[in-house]
């Protein structure tokens, strides 16, 4: 699951003035899909689905207390599922529009409340969300992801909350909390494992991909040394698999031949040398070759002939 926070920036992402930029941006597949007549999914947040854009925009820009004009307002943040992650999830577009929603609610925004290390849950925290379907400057054959964007404040509009600090768990100084993102990372890969029950391989997991990009060379090269185990005893048991199979194969055909030799012999063994006619006649054969004539031969002797009455014939004196 690829997550990252877009930066602040003066075009769509710009998050000090109003967030009307933003969700008419989030919205713009809609008008596509509907052209086509395919199907589409409105906003939605942590109880309530297709919310009104107005609405979005009107609850976002309104809670901002106590923030300065150049202050961030709000946060937006990518939510991407790969492949193998959105075959776990379903195998229609809207079954994995389901679970994307279902993992947002269940699994990301607790684990982002928590991440602040202020005692909030997710009902603290006012964020929509918005799921697309296409992106454009992706290879991927699946491209269902989605799109968040997540109040500066708390749902009470009294806490200031920001994903983008570098503090980490502080509890000395001004600021309290902080927020550590790779924590983040962790928590919710492992939440979306056992949210669908998914069997991730160690090469598309965070911490695989954290270490090959930022770890050190020693730990790389272990990295690596466990990924050669694993792929190794992964052929080992594929070829006992196939080991097995092969065996069970063979001792099928033994069966069977063994069935068909049985088979084989019974008709060898068949006494032909004396078969027992109807009437108790013992008829005895020599080969099969010639049973057929010997048969009709000795029929015709069993069988016996009709004999002509003979007629007195008138002698005449």
């Amino acid at each position: 699951m690829h997550i990252d926070f877009a930066p602040p920036s003066n075009g769509t992402y710009n998050n000090a003035g109003s967030s009307r930029q933003l969700v008419n941006y989030m919205e713009h597949e809609d008008l596509e899909r509907m052209e086509k007549g395919i199907y589409t999914e409105g906003f939605f947040n942590l109880i309530c689905d297709n919310i009104y854009k107005s609405k979005v925009i009107k609850d976002i820009d309104t809670n901002i207390g106590q923030l300065l004009k150049t202050d961030a307002k709000f946060y937006a943040i990518h939510v991407s599922p790969s492949e193998s992650e959105l075959r776990a999830m379903g195998n229609t577009e809207q079954e994995q529009a389901e679970a994307m929603k279902r993992y947002i609610r269940e699994i990301f925004v607790p684990e982002y409340a928590k991440n602040f290390n202020k005692g909030l849950s997710e009902a603290d925290i006012k964020f929509y969300g918005k799921i697309h379907f296409d992106r454009s400057r992706s290879d991927n054959k699946l491209n269902m992801h989605c799109h968040l964007i997540v109040s500066r404040k708390d749902q009470a509009n009294k806490k200031k909350l920001s994903p983008l600090t570098n503090h980490k768990n502080t509890k000395n100084g001004v600021i309290k909390g902080g927020f550590e993102r790779v924590n983040l990372f962790q928590r919710t890969e492992q939440g979306f494992d056992k949210l669908f029950n998914n069997n991730r391989q160690q090469t598309e997991s965070f911490n695989y991909h954290n270490m090959m990009k930022n770890g050190c060379i020693a730990e790389q090269l272990e990295l690596q040394k466990q990924e050669f185990r694993s792929n190794k005893r992964e052929t080992e048991i594929n070829q006992n698999d196939n080991q097995e199979n092969l065996f069970s194969i063979n001792i099928e055909n033994k069966v069977e031949s063994n069935s068909f030799t049985n088979i084989g012999n019974s008709i060898n063994s068949f006494d032909y040398q004396n078969i027992i006619m109807p009437n108790k006649t013992l008829l005895p054969l020599i080969s099969v070759a010639d049973s057929e004539d010997r048969f009709s031969s000795v029929c015709e002797k069993q069988i016996p002939k009709n004999k002509k009455k003979k007629t007195k014939k008138n002698i005449k004196l």
